[in-house]
């Protein structure tokens, strides 16, 4: 079982989609899948799912005693995936507590966090559950700047490996010399990027119905993304001229 925690420095950046399509696109190769949902305060995952009509039990029910685990889960409708939602009722939840719900999913392959984003409240009980870490930053200045603060806190875990998303990159900003592109962002974190989504209105106009069609542009950097995760190699969409998006490999 592989723990991964997804977090970033600050609200806004997409983090919670990436999970929700990173977890996807890893079950629909064949992998099993949980997502658990961390932030507890917000817990939008059940929404970002399109699943919040179908959540019978959570986090709080598996606590309290009143389901196990496994009957809390919810099945995704666009992959084998399942979801652990959580509620408000879970603000309380101490970090051992939760490590005590993730180690319920042991046969899974991968088990996805997503993590509060900042480092307030939640920060430490959804990473100290994790053995990895994906951080997700925009390419905007202030976005860069708190991730750096996130990867300077977890460098204080026991993480086995820290990643690096860049999402809602503008290959045409890129360009211009308007927009950082994801290497010089990896390279002012001491991050290679694993993921660099580029911005995609669809992601918007689809994301009440629970999925991005494969005909979003963003669809080749999710494929592409998972399949570092699922092999640990460092190959990613990047841009290079114009609008098109080239895949490179790390040395």
């Amino acid at each position: 079982m592989r723990r991964i925690v997804v977090t970033s420095g600050k609200g806004g950046v997409g983090k919670t989609t990436v999970t929700a399509t990173l977890g996807r696109k890893l079950a629909l190769k064949g992998f099993k899948v949980v997502l658990v949902d961390g932030d507890v305060g917000l817990n939008n995952l059940d929404v970002v799912t399109a699943i919040e009509r179908r959540v019978v039990y959570d986090m709080s029910d598996v606590l309290a005693g009143k389901c196990r685990a496994f009957q809390a889960l919810v099945a995704d409708t666009q992959s084998p995936m399942r979801i652990l939602p959580s509620s408000k009722d879970s603000i309380a939840l101490t970090a051992q507590a939760f490590r005590s719900v993730v180690e319920n999913f042991a046969e899974f392959d991968f088990v996805i966090i997503d993590c509060p984003a900042g480092i307030e409240h939640g920060f430490h009980r959804a990473v100290s559950s994790a053995d990895e870490a994906i951080i997700v930053t925009t390419p905007s200045a202030s976005a860069i700047r708190d991730a750096d603060k996130v990867i300077g806190l977890l460098s204080g875990y026991r993480l086995s490996d820290i990643s690096l998303v860049v999402n809602r990159v503008r290959a045409d900003m890129v360009v211009r010399g308007e927009m950082l592109g994801a290497a010089e962002i990896g390279s002012l974190l001491h991050i290679p990027p694993i993921g660099v989504i580029p911005e995609d209105d669809m992601i918007t106009l689809y994301q009440q119905l629970g999925n991005v069609p494969t005909s979003a542009i963003s669809d080749t950097a999710f494929n592409t993304l998972a399949e570092n995760v699922a092999y640990n190699t460092k190959v990613f969409v990047d841009v290079n001229r114009g609008r098109r998006f080239f895949r490179r490999r790390h040395a």
